[in-house]
Order: structure tokens, then C-alpha cells, then sequence
């Protein structure tokens, strides 16, 4: 049997197969994802600065669509002791709950309409 001959220390490496448009678009993407991640900058994407409430109004939210604690809080999912709190100020919503009952104030219809599948 042949041996094939040493090589000192180097190794054979092949060749980085080519990638077409798409995957070269892919890639790209991927390696911003990563880099976004992380907190770096990418160019292109910029983030706009929101406004979440302090405390929202929860009891005139739900008055102003005529629902009862009740009925509000199994239309959005939350729990009618959970909304009693809110309204009588015993608790405050944490921020993603702040940031869906701005929500429901402004477009009630689109809330349901999530949350149901439609």
C-alpha cells in the first residue's frame, strides 16, 4: 500500500463553495441579526424611541368600550381580579400590559380581532 506523503503541519482545505445572490443576501442578514443582537450598529436599521404610558387610565378604558371588569377582562385576556387592582390602584400594569391597554384604547377592534385569529 502507498502512504500518502507527510505534509508539515499544513492542511489540506478546500475550497469555500460559491453562493449564489440569495444566499449571499441570506448570509448578510444573518451576520446583521447576530450583530443587532449584540447591541452593535447596522447600517440600515434604525429603532424609533416609543412612549409607553406611566398609567394608563384602565378604568376609563374599559368604560369608554361599555364593558363590565368582567367582560374586559375576558375579552383581552386579562384577570378580572388583575383589572380590580389596576383600576383601584392597588397594582400597576408592568409595561407590556401598559403597551397592549394603549393599544386597546386606541384600536379595540384589531385587539379582538388578534386575539381571536381573525
Amino acid at each position: 500500500m502507498a502512504r500518502k506523503p507527510a505534509t508539515k503541519g499544513k492542511r489540506a482545505t478546500k475550497a469555500a463553495p460559491r453562493l449564489n445572490k440569495t444566499e449571499t443576501s441570506i448570509l448578510k442578514s444573518l451576520s446583521q441579526a447576530v450583530a443587532w443582537s449584540e447591541g452593535k450598529p447596522v447600517t440600515g436599521m434604525t429603532t424609533r424611541p416609543v412612549h409607553v404610558p406611566a398609567s394608563p387610565d384602565v378604568k376609563a378604558i374599559r368604560k369608554q368600550l361599555g364593558l363590565s371588569q368582567e367582560e374586559f377582562a375576558r375579552r383581552f385576556g386579562f384577570s378580572a381580579s388583575t383589572l380590580r387592582n389596576w383600576e383601584q390602584g392597588t397594582r400597576r400594569p408592568e409595561t407590556t400590559a401598559r403597551i397592549l391597554l394603549t393599544i386597546i384604547e386606541k384600536a379595540p377592534n384589531l385587539v379582538e380581532g388578534v386575539l381571536c385569529g381573525k
